[in-house]
């Protein structure tokens, strides 16, 4: 058995907007690891815990530099995922050898209602991004990913209105409550302790789960980005392969998700190149 973690911050109990998260790093960074801990904790407790090879955790926030190395000294079989520009940004080395997957930290997609932090990979270069006519927020792309490689998310954790978004599609997941989102940027966050308490349950549930199944699409894969303006269209439009639709909309079109997946992440990176 072999376990994958993607950490987001967004999501994270007692985090309420991108400046708290830059300005009291310290204090966050502690918040982000005190929940993947805790996480940690009750897979290695798990009656389960001797069937596992491998724990990975991929640092998927920003530039992927959040999470302590000295996490990986819990437990041999832990190995931590750092940094950026990667494949697969929130889902590196990730395939078909894992068993289950948790995202951790996670957060709404961007025009999500009362939603903390709403964005889809980039608060400032996109406005939607939809795969097959559906809307997408990151923990729906990641879903996929895994799905392509015929791995279950198991469990989530984030603020309530992505619990709102996810459940409805994924029913079967294990999803802990960090917080309700008040608007972008404030939140009534959870008890430390009461999030913990429900972490601890979902990671022992999802592990005896017997329910769970797999998020995927069929092919071709349309992959459709509104990006914010014209001028970043103007740019991330050169990509071969890309089709532009109107202004500010491109259209991205494969057989097989996995390059798909890697090609939306090259559309975001040329998005960020333009430095618009």
């Amino acid at each position: 058995m072999k376990i994958y973690i993607s950490v987001d911050m967004e999501g994270i109990p007692g985090t309420f907007n991108w400046e708290h998260e830059k300005i009291d790093r310290p204090s966050v960074r502690k918040c982000m690891m005190d929940h993947v801990e805790q996480a940690l904790d009750e897979i290695l407790l798990n009656p389960r815990a001797e069937r596992i090879q491998e724990i990975t955790i991929a640092d998927s926030h920003s530039n992927g530099d959040n999470l302590f190395y000295q996490i990986t000294a819990r437990d041999e079989r832990i190995t931590l995922i750092s940094g950026s520009p990667r494949p697969e940004y929130m889902m590196p080395g990730f395939d078909e050898s894992y068993s289950m997957v948790f995202l951790l930290g996670y957060h709404a997609g961007t025009g999500a209602l009362k939603a903390n932090m709403d964005h889809t990979y980039s608060n400032s270069k996109i406005q939607h991004i939809w795969i097959n006519g559906e809307a997408m927020s990151e923990a729906l792309i990641n879903a996929a990913f895994a799905g392509y490689h015929k791995v279950p998310v198991a469990l989530v954790s984030g603020d309530l209105a992505l619990q709102q978004e996810l459940c409805p599609v994924l029913p079967w997941l294990r999803f802990v409550v960090t917080k309700e989102g008040l608007a972008k940027f404030a939140a009534k966050n959870y008890s430390a302790l009461k999030v913990e308490k429900d972490l601890r349950q979902a990671v022992r549930d999802a592990m005896a789960a017997d329910d769970l199944s797999l998020y995927s699409f069929t092919s071709p894969i349309e992959l459709k980005i509104e990006f914010h303006s014209t001028a970043i269209t103007d740019v991330v439009a050169l990509m071969p392969g890309a089709q532009r639709l109107d202004g500010k909309t491109i259209l991205y079109v494969h057989e097989d998700y996995g390059v798909m997946f890697n090609a939306l992440m090259a559309l975001i990176t040329l998005a960020y190149a333009t430095g618009i």
